[in-house]
């Protein structure tokens, strides 16, 4: 006996169809498995068996072969247990031929026969629908973000005997055998009916005020920050409040971030979106390939799993030097190309990077009553952070110890929904001056572009002239600055860059101080 059954498999955050064929012959009892497997795809043959047998389903002693089309595409993870234990029971006859016509089929299998949470669903599902299946048997963990894709009908099943009941049904009873879960994803943000997680509010940030101003700037514009502060500044309580002060998600950046979310593993039992800006901050200690994705089979990194959000790295200068210059292409391109022999894959890495960091080994330069490094120490110590990631970071912001009448007074600092409303103004008149463009933020404006987007008139070109001279600026500074201002510029409502905005964007530049050892 044969059969074919519908499921997928993950190439990066991408999907495509699988075909599981089964066939069930006589000869000498075997259960081979071929397609280009990984291991987790070939120990699906003991979990079918021993689930199948754990729910009365003893298979017959014949020769079974199970082939996933297109054979010559890698195969990973558990999701395709299911798919494998309906094609056997089509090829026995235990479920009417062609029944399972149409259907797509995903989910690991426990050895009891429970149906179990699976990888990259929302991707997989997206690419059924595309392809004009217009049902699926999903896992209970997984039925609501499958939910969301348009098109297609999701059951929530809960173990392989549900499953073949309702296989065997007509049209009517399988409604009351499984349940289909339905979720309208524009309503989770129109109605905002889906719980939000509170984020860390500016209010409870003491002093401070040229950081925060900075980070109102960075988040206004999408621009990279770095804060140089000795311990206890505040420099990791500024960056954890940053998401709370970007505009909420939109529906497409909420799918774009569920889909990497998804392929990770990450998603939450129940949750159907990504509804909160992702903000990521690895341990120092982080190897390259954690940051920035790989393993045999590619699998998305921090940098991807913080695409349209945070990615805060704390104490910068400890990361692996090869960890932080891996970087450089992501910062540039917003998303990062990982080959490996199991294949060459894309993940999207469009995120704020938010770096904290001391000024010194010990970290109270140039407070000389504490600090007692040696300018060889400091140089060695600054020098960790290459000039090309320098090179990338837009604002960088020196933070002091916050004074004590600060810490006694009473009187909170500006909200982070006051701060948002500015933001959330600066990014609507950026939108409307990138329409039509392969820009979204000032941050992305190319030096080609600068003169267009950022022209100045002959006084604010003068005062540019006199801060290109007296700071020696690179042209990548000069590009730098002026995409700064015009942020700041958005931010106060004006159309045309003025000094006020240059001069206060080359504030926010590297202190050569440090960096000159």
């Amino acid at each position: 006996m044969y059969s074919t059954i519908y499921s997928g498999a993950l190439y990066g955050i991408s999907a495509y169809l699988v075909s599981v064929e089964v066939d069930i012959a006589n000869g000498l009892p075997a259960f081979l498995m071929v397609g280009s497997l990984s291991t987790e795809v070939r120990e699906s043959r003991e979990r079918v068996t021993v689930a199948l047998k754990n729910v009365g389903l003893n298979l017959p002693p014949k020769r079974i072969t199970v082939n996933l089309s297109p054979a010559d595409r890698r195969k990973d993870g558990t999701a395709f247990d299911l798919p494998i234990a309906a094609g056997i029971l089509e090829a026995l006859g235990l479920i009417p031929q062609g029944a399972a016509e149409g259907i797509l089929f995903l989910g690991e299998l426990g050895l009891n026969g429970e149906l179990k949470k699976a990888k990259g669903v929302l991707p997989i599902v997206q690419a059924a629908a595309e392809e004009g299946i217009r049902q699926c048997i999903i896992p209970g963990e997984n039925a609501k973000e499958a939910a969301v894709v348009p098109g297609i009908t999701v059951w929530e099943a809960g173990n392989i005997l549900e499953i073949m009941h309702f296989l065997a049904a007509d049209e009517e009873e399988r409604k009351s055998i499984l349940h289909i879960v339905s979720v309208d994803a524009e309503a989770l943000f129109r109605e905002k009916t889906y719980c939000m997680q509170e984020s860390p509010d500016f209010c409870e940030v003491t002093g401070q005020e040229t950081a925060r101003r900075a980070a109102e700037i960075a988040a206004a514009g999408f621009h990279n920050l770095l804060m140089v502060g000795p311990p206890g500044a505040g420099k990791s309580m500024i960056a954890k409040r940053i998401p709370g002060i970007l505009p909420p998600l939109t529906l497409g950046e909420s799918l774009e971030i569920t889909s990497v979310v998804s392929v990770a593993g990450l998603m939450r039992e129940g949750e159907a979106l990504v509804m909160e800006r992702p903000f990521c901050s690895p341990h120092h200690t982080v190897s390259q390939a954690a940051l920035i994705g790989g393993n045999t089979l590619p699998r998305p990194g921090m940098i991807s799993l913080a695409h349209r959000g945070v990615l805060f790295l704390d104490e910068l200068p400890e990361f692996q030097r090869n960890a932080l210059d891996a970087l450089r292409q992501p910062l540039e391109d917003r998303k990062v190309n990982i080959s490996r022999a199991g294949g060459s894959v894309t993940y999207p890495s469009d995120f704020m990077l938010v770096c904290a960091m001391n000024p010194c080994p010990c970290g109270y330069y140039p407070d000389k009553n504490r600090c007692h490094c040696t300018k060889p120490q400091i140089g060695k110590y600054m020098g960790k952070v290459s000039g090309p990631i320098l090179d990338r970071i837009d604002l960088c912001v020196e933070l002091r110890q916050v004074d004590y009448l600060s810490l006694r007074g009473k009187a909170k600092g500006e909200s982070s929904a006051a701060i948002r409303q500015r933001v959330e103004q600066a990014r609507e008149t950026q939108k409307n001056r990138f329409a039509g463009t392969k820009y979204r933020f000032n941050a992305d404006i190319e030096a080609s572009s600068i003169i267009s987007f950022c022209g100045l008139d002959e006084e604010g070109q003068r005062c540019m002239e006199r801060l290109y001279h007296s700071l020696q600026l690179s042209a990548r500074a000069y590009h730098r600055i002026l995409r700064v201002a015009r942020t700041i510029a958005d931010l106060d409502g004006k159309k045309d860059i003025g000094t006020e905005h240059l001069m206060e964007a080359s504030f926010y530049r590297p202190s050569m101080e440090y960096w000159t050892y």
